[in-house]
């Protein structure tokens, strides 16, 4: 199980709702990945209009937790503003926070981030900030109030994986308590099993399965790599060696002459 601002969750898998060939494929997928927390986008879903409020109902519906974003936003300002939409649309006061920096890898902007966080923070609301694998950024998002840390695994929509597993290391290593979500960049079930043995303590992902042949089939597939990468994290995996080791002793072993 894992704890985000007081609410226990015993799935590590969150998932994110947009690009589905239909809304009802993303629910179905939803309810396979056994998700108990979904990303919502306000610039894909206005709140407003017809669409938004069957999207919202459909939601609703899952009986899951609701965690918006500020998906597309390039300034703080931006951001801040987004998130009190946010807010008053979806009625919570969780906000994934992305504030974009690079458009052609859509890296964090981690100054306005960190500007962000500590505004939101002020205002009330609880922070889930998409960031770097950046010790010190990580150091002033936890300072200015944040309680969970959202590094990438690579770029958005990528499909890589995990590109620099040593950082992802050490901020476990760093911030032994702090949950940590790998966010974006995973693209296979392996991938998303990878950041739960090396200590993660969550997965957030959408395009790998929304954009998968079959995303109900992929959804249940990253549910099961999250829960196995998960065991293995906590039945404490051998360190790797750079000598053979072999598994049967030469104790008792046979002489032939």
């Amino acid at each position: 199980m894992v704890e985000f601002y007081g609410k226990t969750v015993s799935n590590p898998l969150l998932l994110g709702t947009a690009r589905y060939p239909s809304p009802a494929i993303m629910a179905e997928a939803v309810r396979a990945s056994a998700a108990e927390i979904v990303t919502v986008s306000l610039r894909r879903e206005a709140g407003g209009s017809s669409a938004g409020q069957k999207f919202w109902q459909l939601i609703r519906s899952l009986d899951v937790a609701v965690l918006p974003n500020t998906a597309g936003c390039h300034s703080a300002r931006e951001a801040v503003t987004t998130a009190h939409m946010a807010r008053e649309i979806f009625q919570t006061d969780w906000i994934k926070l992305e504030v974009i920096g690079h458009q052609d890898t859509l890296q964090p902007d981690v100054f306005g981030l960190v500007e962000a966080a500590r505004i939101l923070v002020e205002d009330g609301f609880r922070v889930f900030p998409y960031t770097t694998e950046d010790l010190v950024v990580a150091e002033r998002l936890l300072h200015g109030g944040c309680e969970v840390l959202m590094p990438w695994g690579s770029p958005i929509g990528t499909g890589r994986g995990i590109n620099n597993e040593y950082g992802l290391r050490s901020l476990r290593t760093h911030f032994d308590t702090v949950p940590i979500v790998v966010d974006a960049g995973i693209g296979l079930p392996s991938h998303a099993a990878r950041a739960m043995e090396i200590g993660c303590d969550a997965v957030l992902l959408n395009t790998a399965v929304a954009r998968a042949a079959d995303p109900v089939a992929m959804a249940q597939a990253f549910c099961e790599a999250v829960a196995a990468g998960k065991k293995a994290w906590e039945a404490g995996p051998m360190e790797p060696s750079g000598f053979a080791h072999p598994s049967t002793t030469d104790a008792g072993r046979g002489q032939f002459v």
